[in-house]
C-alpha cells in the first residue's frame, strides 16, 4: 500500500468553530485495518463529537507525522471558475488568501450564518464546477439551502489555509492544486463525495454522519490497497479540464 493511515471526515460548517457538532465525524484506517471511530482527544469518556477547531488540530499533527496519510474531507475545496474570473483569482492559494477576507469562518465568533447576511462575495447557486457536473447530484458550493455543501464549505476553507500555511512545505499534496500525480512518500489531503461510496459496503457506523466518514475510510483503505487508488489521481480530463480542476479542485472518485 502507497499510504500507512486510511482518514475521511465527514464535515459540518454549523454553529461555531468550537462548538462540538454531531456532523463532524473522522474514521481512520491504519495499516490496512478496518476503519475505526477516532475521538476527540482530551474528552470526557461521555462526549463524542469534534469541534472544527480540534479536527483542524488532529489533522495538522497527523500530516506532520512521518507515515504517509491520506485525508479525504467531505466539503468544496474551491469555488467554480466563473466566480474565480469575476474576482480576477488566479491560483488556489490566491482564492484562499482572498475567501479569508471575506468569509473569516476560523474566527471564534464567527459562523457561516452570520457572515452570510450582506456579504458580498456570494456566488450563484446555479453555478457548479466541473467535477460537480461530472456527478449526478453534488450540489453547488453556493447552495445553501436543503442538503448541500454550502456551509461546510464555507467553514473549512480558512483551516486547509491554515494547514497550507503550517505545514512543512514537500510533507503534503493538496490534490489536484498541487498537480495530479502525487509523488512517492508523500501525504495528500483530497476533497470527497461520500455518496459515491456510502452505498459499496454494509456499514457498522451509528448515524449518518459516522456511516459518511467510515465508508470514505474504506474507500481510500480499500482502493489503495488492492492498487486501485493511482487512477483516480487521473481522471480522463483534457488538458485545458485539468487547467480548470487545478482552480477549481476536482472530488477523488469522479472519473
Amino acid at each position: 500500500m502507497r499510504f500507512r493511515r486510511h482518514i475521511g471526515i465527514d464535515y459540518s460548517g454549523a454553529q461555531y468553530p468550537t462548538t462540538r457538532l454531531r456532523g463532524l465525524q473522522i474514521y481512520e484506517a491504519r495499516a490496512g485495518g478496518e476503519p475505526e471511530r477516532i475521538k476527540p482527544p482530551n474528552a470526557p469518556a461521555n462526549v463524542r463529537n469534534w469541534t472544527r477547531c480540534a479536527l483542524a488540530d488532529y489533522v495538522r499533527k497527523t500530516l506532520e507525522g512521518t507515515d504517509p496519510v491520506i485525508i479525504g474531507i467531505d466539503h468544496g475545496f474551491s469555488f467554480p471558475c466563473a466566480y474565480l474570473k469575476c474576482h480576477a483569482i488566479k491560483t488556489w492559494d490566491a482564492f484562499l488568501d482572498d475567501f479569508v477576507q471575506h468569509w473569516p469562518t476560523d474566527c471564534s465568533n464567527k459562523s457561516v450564518d452570520l457572515l452570510m447576511f450582506g456579504n458580498q462575495r456570494r456566488g450563484e447557486q446555479r453555478e457548479l464546477r466541473l467535477c460537480e457536473k461530472w456527478t449526478s447530484s453534488a450540489k453547488s458550493v453556493f447552495q445553501f439551502t436543503g442538503p448541500g455543501v454550502a456551509h461546510s464549505t464555507h467553514a473549512g476553507l480558512p483551516w486547509l489555509r491554515r494547514l497550507r500555511r503550517c505545514v512543512p512545505h514537500g510533507r503534503v499534496h493538496f490534490w489536484p492544486f498541487d498537480g495530479f500525480e502525487v509523488p512517492e512518500n508523500t501525504s495528500v489531503v483530497a476533497e470527497v463525495y461520500p455518496s459515491l461510496f456510502r452505498r459499496r459496503y454494509e456499514q457498522p457506523a451509528a448515524n449518518e454522519h459516522e456511516r459518511d466518514a467510515w465508508s470514505v475510510a474504506k474507500w481510500l483503505r480499500d482502493m489503495d490497497h488492492t492498487d486501485r487508488l493511482h487512477p483516480y489521481f487521473m481522471p480522463p480530463l483534457t488538458q485545458d479540464e485539468q487547467n480548470q480542476a487545478r482552480l477549481e479542485g476536482w472530488i477523488l472518485g469522479v472519473s
